[in-house]
């Protein structure tokens, strides 16, 4: 779906997905920085409503695939899965952020809808 936004709305929007790179800063940064974005434009912003939930939806479901990693790691296979897992979400995040700088709607593939 395409939106006819203004340059702000484009921006949050990237950012939006750009928050979920906090997580390798900051604990549960992740998760917290497309919430606070999500409960701050909720009423304000369709288009980046749309962004930061689902960019939220995506980092909660990356946040459990790796919290299944982490016992895997014991027997090995989980170091290869935790890093594919990063390199996925970073590929995804990365696609996101130009999708909103374009103005369109992204859906993240293999997504819980939590949110």
């Amino acid at each position: 779906m395409t939106y006819a936004v203004s340059q702000d709305d484009k921006n949050l929007g990237m950012l939006a997905h750009l928050l979920g790179f906090l997580g390798f800063v900051v604990p549960f940064g992740s998760i917290l920085g497309p919430l606070a974005l999500y409960l701050v434009k909720r009423d304000q912003s369709p288009f980046v409503s749309d962004h930061a939930r689902e960019s939220l939806n995506f980092q909660i479901t990356t946040f459990g695939a790796m919290l299944l990693c982490f016992p895997l790691c014991l027997i090995l296979i989980g170091i290869p899965l935790l890093l594919a897992l990063i390199v996925f979400e970073i590929v995804q995040v990365i696609k996101a952020t130009i999708a909103a700088s374009e103005g369109r709607s992204y859906d993240y593939p293999f997504c819980l809808r939590l949110v």
